[in-house]
């Protein structure tokens, strides 16, 4: 496979994962945090990264619109509901377990 075919497929792929991200309202950014140890704010800061380095001008607020599909504070009005203990807990554990993985 070529460097251009690799870059090509890993976009769609992407475009594909942000796409099922902004269909998933129920998967919330908590959930994701504590199951996978990252979530939508952590793919947005990603793609801000990226989007800088390679010489573009991205802002939070944009990327995180760009992964949200609305602006961040819109999707928490619609989507973001209260975290439990529960919930908490499992995503502390989750940023030290990916802490100790770095």
């Amino acid at each position: 496979m070529t460097k251009e075919i690799s870059d090509k497929a890993a976009a769609a792929a992407f475009r594909r994962l942000v796409t099922h991200l902004q269909h998933r309202h129920d998967a919330e950014n908590i959930d994701l945090m504590g199951l996978a140890g990252f979530c939508r704010n952590c793919l947005a800061d990603w793609v801000m990264e990226a989007t800088n380095e390679a010489g573009g001008n991205m802002t939070k607020d944009e990327a995180r619109e760009a992964i949200h599909g609305m602006p961040s504070s819109e999707w928490k009005k619609k989507y973001q509901s209260e975290a439990t203990p529960e919930k908490l807990k499992l995503m502390q554990e989750s940023i030290a377990k990916n802490a100790s993985a770095s």
